[in-house]
């Protein structure tokens, strides 16, 4: 067994089951509905779009604050005593949990965070990766571990596509202009996350089932992914046919192994229901 523990957010979209098989302590981000905050990952993420159409507005959505790492790490310190504890973060740009991870780790030296610069599965792509580097690395020292882990980041790649806007919308995030010019054109922008932003790219038109084929195939090309693995991540709602045209697409251009992640809180607060994205490494 290695002697560094992995550490991420739930906003990763790694489920429990997975966290358990590859060893990563899992910190709660939060979703705050009204005068409620409950813990991402502590509730059916369906109740998200249910709130919505049930209140006319979304929930809103926060990083881990600096006392969930306080928690993470002295009960990890205490149960594994000289471990050494590796975080390799949410996107720092787009959330607090970063800041809050430094915060919690001063006077801990047993405590490295690195930025992923990646959000939901395109963190999960670097995270799941670092950790079966580890299992088959259990002599790796934090500093290798450490250099390991920013290669891996400086290849990661993800993108997404809402099925619309509304949500968005909802959020602040796009005008009524352009959430009613998707509607009538039936636009999908492609999402990507770029230095640690989310950025949207290139549009597409057409059901989801065309955009996600092309999407799959664009990206592939464009960034030269690797054909080990695609990991694919989708909110509640989406549709069969999609999910079979993004395998579909995946077996096209040559993917050996294609996995699946069911979004969490944070994510489908974000995206709202039937999004879906992917993430690899470039070579």
């Amino acid at each position: 067994m290695s002697s560094i523990i992995l550490v991420a957010e739930t906003g990763a979209d790694i489920s429990p089951e997975m966290a358990s098989q590859y060893g990563i302590h899992l910190v709660p981000m939060h979703v705050i509905f009204g005068d409620s905050t409950m813990d991402d990952g502590s509730f059916p993420v369906e109740k998200i779009p249910e709130y919505y159409h049930q209140n006319g507005k979304l929930p809103s959505t926060s990083g881990c604050a600096p006392e969930d790492f306080f928690k993470a790490y002295d009960e990890l310190h205490e149960k594994y005593p000289e471990a050494q504890f590796l975080h390799l973060a949410y996107s720092a740009i787009t959330t607090c949990s970063y800041q809050s991870s430094v915060i919690a780790s001063e006077e801990r030296d047993y405590v490295t965070i690195i930025d992923t610069q990646q959000v939901s599965a395109g963190q999960a792509n670097v995270v799941i990766k670092m950790a079966e580097i580890l299992k088959e690395n259990p002599d790796m020292t934090m500093d290798q571990a450490v250099e390991t882990a920013k290669d891996l980041i400086n290849h990661a790649k993800m993108c997404f596509v809402p099925d619309n806007l509304e949500f968005l919308r909802a959020g602040g995030r796009v005008s009524n202009v352009a959430f009613l010019g998707s509607r009538i054109l039936n636009l999908h922008p492609c999402i990507e996350i770029l230095d640690g932003k989310l950025v949207a790219t290139k549009k597409y038109r057409g059901k989801m089932t065309k955009v996600i084929t092309k999407m799959v195939h664009d990206y592939a090309e464009k960034y030269d992914l690797k054909r080990d693995r695609i990991w694919f991540v989708h909110t509640v709602g989406l549709s069969n046919d999609v999910r079979k045209a993004a395998e579909k697409a995946a077996e096209e251009c040559g993917f050996a192994s294609v996995q699946w992640i069911l979004a969490g809180g944070v994510i489908t607060t974000h995206g709202g229901p039937a999004a879906i994205g992917f993430a690899g490494f470039s070579n």
